[in-house]
C-alpha cells in the first residue's frame, strides 16, 4: 500500500484494490490500474502490437496467453495474461494486461489486474476484458453518452 503513490512515475492514472471472497473462508485481493502513455508512433495497430510483444517478452513472465480483443469502439486491442515471477517475491503472481489506444492514436492505454490468487486467473482475465470493452472515448461535458447494450461486467459476474 505504501508504494501506490510511486505508480504515478510509471504513467498510472488510476488504481483500485479489489477484495473477493475466497473459499472456504477468506479474502483474495487484486490491484487494478490504468496507465496512459504517449505513443510516439502514428500507427495505432503497430503501437498496440509492439506493446503486447514487449509485455509478453518480459523476463518476468513464466507463461502467458496472448490474443487480440474486438472492442465495440473498433480500436486495436490486445490482451496478455499469465503468471509472472517477480524478484524478491516468494510466490508467483497472476497478471492480465490489456493494451489499446485513444481514437486519435496519440496515447496508449494499459489496463492491468494483478493478484496473488492465481487460481482465479480465468475470472480476472474475463473481468479485465470486460472492463476494456467498456472504455468510452467521449467528452463527459457534452452530456451525450455512446453507451448502449448490457454491461459485460454484469455478464461476467452472473
Amino acid at each position: 500500500m505504501d508504494g501506490l503513490e510511486k505508480l504515478a512515475d510509471h504513467d498510472v492514472v488510476h488504481t483500485a484494490i479489489g477484495f473477493h471472497p475466497e473459499e472456504p473462508v477468506g479474502v483474495a485481493t487484486s490491484l487494478f490500474s490504468l496507465a496512459v502513455r504517449p505513443t510516439g508512433q502514428p500507427n495505432p495497430r503497430l503501437t498496440v502490437a509492439r506493446t503486447a510483444l514487449a509485455i509478453a517478452r518480459s523476463p518476468h513472465w513464466t507463461r502467458s496467453i496472448r490474443r487480440f480483443i474486438d472492442l465495440p469502439s473498433g480500436l486495436p486491442c490486445c490482451l496478455v495474461a499469465g503468471t509472472i515471477s517477480v524478484p524478491d517475491v516468494e510466490h508467483r503472481l497472476f497478471q492480465a494486461r490489456v493494451a489499446t489506444v485513444y481514437p486519435d492514436g496519440l496515447h496508449l492505454l494499459v489496463f492491468d489486474i494483478t493478484s496473488a490468487s492465481t487460481q482465479h486467473a480465468e475470472a480476472y482475465t474475463d473481468i479485465l476484458e470486460a472492463v476494456a470493452g467498456t472504455a468510452l472515448f467521449a467528452d463527459p461535458e457534452s452530456g451525450t453518452s455512446k453507451a448502449g447494450g448490457s454491461s459485460r461486467l454484469l455478464e461476467v459476474l452472473l
